[in-house]
């Protein structure tokens, strides 16, 4: 039987550097004695959630918002160049360590596949970057939603010609993957916790996001899943 492993990219594949390149591209206004760098940062991650929920407009336009909301809240002063700087960093991003070995391990058996909040030239790059190749990238600009859309995860088995019961979903993102794979009678989710996370608001194990496996890294994603 055909069955498909998709991934979230950023995070889960991609060594997502985000809050370095943030605070690199910010140096020259960042006053560390007064500012809570985390505090920001998390505020931050938190803006771009938000912006994932309103109506659709493309990665290289909500991204530069999402910091400028973030800045203005923490009194610092936001350019136009910051956001583009921002935007330029994320194709350089490369994968973490052991993806690409445990991907070409993955395609032994199983077709494997991107569903990504991004645009398709940003994260073509990041493909790249992996030396693996995909048998479908499906991106939120195809889908015109970001996750965690039921919108997005119905367009990519569309695209991909797969049945939901057919598809093993591996993220890191609890609100972007975990809790709305829930109830799309996928196969299996896999959720990468490279961080020792305890899943949103610490429901980690609970009945209500059951059943999903977990795993430090994609190392030993190819054994879980018989390869």
């Amino acid at each position: 039987m055909r069955q498909i492993v998709t991934f979230d990219a950023y995070g889960t594949l991609v060594d997502f550097q985000l809050g370095p390149t943030t605070l690199k591209v910010l140096a020259d206004r960042l006053d560390l004695d007064r500012l809570n760098v985390d505090e920001f940062l998390d505020d931050f991650r938190i803006m771009r959630f938000h912006a994932v929920l309103e109506a659709y407009r493309p990665f290289r336009e909500l991204l530069p918002a999402s910091l400028e909301t973030a800045m203005r809240l923490h009194g610092l002063e936001y350019r136009q160049s910051d956001g583009e700087a921002l935007v330029a960093a994320v194709p350089t991003f490369g994968p973490h360590p052991e993806v690409p070995a445990a991907l070409r391990a993955l395609k032994s058996r199983y077709e494997i596949a991107i569903i990504s909040n991004t645009d398709d030239d940003l994260i073509a790059q990041n493909l790249a970057n992996m030396g693996v190749e995909f048998d479908h990238v499906i991106t939120a600009q195809q889908a015109k939603a970001y996750k965690p859309s039921r919108q997005t995860f119905e367009y990519a088995f569309q695209a991909m010609d797969i049945d939901p019961a057919q598809v093993i979903h591996v993220a890191q993102g609890w609100e972007y993957d975990l809790i709305p794979t829930r109830d799309l009678g996928l196969a299996r989710r896999v959720w990468i916790n490279r961080y020792g996370h305890n899943g949103s608001m610490g429901a980690r194990g609970s009945a209500d996001y059951q059943p999903f496996d977990e795993l430090s890294d994609l190392s030993g994603l190819p054994a879980l899943l018989g390869c």
